[in-house]
């Protein structure tokens, strides 16, 4: 407990960082901003087992993370441990070791409002609603935007599952978007932070074998 007598609230943002740019940036400053947590624990993701393409090597991804989010104010940890777990990389399975790690904290695992709707299809995503609040970052829509994210729409939804609000700037920024870019050699510069740029520059990334 902290000093307020209230339980720290750990942060959890995972993705597959490939590479981290600037919109996954803006969402831990807001969460850190928002969201009254004590650590925020940004986690690459290891075998992605729900990938259909091959991840750039996880040593690469977790060296761009560490620059991307260096910067922050507050107390931000970049997490390795799903980089190190042999096998595939389930949510859960994080959320546990964290919960043996610090027993009295409030797990909140962040999430886009895209990732919450497909929540069913998770390893276990009932049993994570029994761990963890999820945090559903919204972006701020352009007209003709779509819908925000109800959670009763979930299948299955468990009695007692915790949802709150991450709110976001309009930021239409895609991974996708910037491996493509980097692969034909355009500027990528204002997508990503400066010092993942001159690392995807340095190492060559996303070129054409």
């Amino acid at each position: 407990m902290n000093p307020s007598g209230k339980a720290p609230r750990i942060g959890v943002f995972g993705g597959a960082f490939d590479p981290p740019h600037n919109a996954h940036v803006a969402l831990a400053e807001a969460a850190l901003a928002q969201l009254d947590l004590a650590e925020l624990h940004v986690i690459p993701t290891g075998q992605a087992w729900h990938k259909s393409r091959t991840l750039t090597p996880a040593q690469d991804r977790l060296s761009m993370t560490r620059l991307a989010f260096s910067g922050l104010k507050g107390t931000v940890v970049v997490d390795s441990r799903e980089v190190l777990r042999d096998g595939p990389t389930y949510t859960l399975d994080t959320l546990h070791e964290l919960r043996q790690e610090q027993p009295g904290a409030e797990l909140v695992l962040i999430m886009g409002a895209d990732q919450a709707s497909a929540l069913p299809t998770w390893h276990g995503w009932q049993a994570i609603l029994g761990i963890a609040i999820v945090s559903v970052a919204y972006r701020a829509l352009s007209a003709g935007g779509t819908a925000r994210f109800d959670p009763k729409m979930l299948p299955g939804l468990p009695a007692g599952a915790h949802f709150e609000a991450l709110e976001l700037p309009a930021m239409d920024i895609s991974a996708t978007d910037i491996r493509r870019r980097a692969a034909l050699g355009e500027d990528i510069s204002s997508l990503v932070p400066s010092a993942v740029a001159r690392y995807i520059d340095q190492h060559h990334l996303y070129r054409p074998a």
